[in-house]
């Protein structure tokens, strides 16, 4: 969580650092989560692919080599690389299917913010 960083020497400036390190949170419930580059506390299993599109485990960043896009999105894939389902980093600017928690909150609030969408 925080702001986007991405020009030579932004990294010395200290106005541009994140307002809230390590500030990942679940935003149906607002409740803070541990960092998700990592496998979460309390899992038997580690969500994130072990292969993509450099064959490293993700997240890579793989994006960023290809056209200098950062992935900072999480997409769940389904054997893209014959890898099963698993955690993917990808480009936001990717078009993906939604998985959204079934919260009436979170709904309406979609509902209101994408007119004639189906819930």
């Amino acid at each position: 969580a925080g702001r986007i960083c991405d020009f030579a020497g932004c990294e010395n400036r200290p106005d541009l650092e994140p307002k809230n390190v390590y500030g990942w949170f679940w935003s149906a419930t607002r409740e803070k989560i541990q960092a998700t580059n990592r496998i979460p506390q309390g899992w038997g299993y580690n969500p994130w692919s072990q292969t993509g599109h450099k064959k490293r485990p993700q997240p890579d960043n793989a994006e960023y080599d290809i056209n200098q896009t950062k992935e900072q999105c999480l997409s769940v894939l389904n054997n893209v690389y014959n890898d099963g389902i698993a955690w993917h980093d990808v480009a936001c600017y990717h078009e993906k299917p939604v998985i959204c928690e079934d919260n009436d909150e979170l709904l309406r609030y979609v509902a209101a913010t994408n007119p004639g969408i189906r819930l």
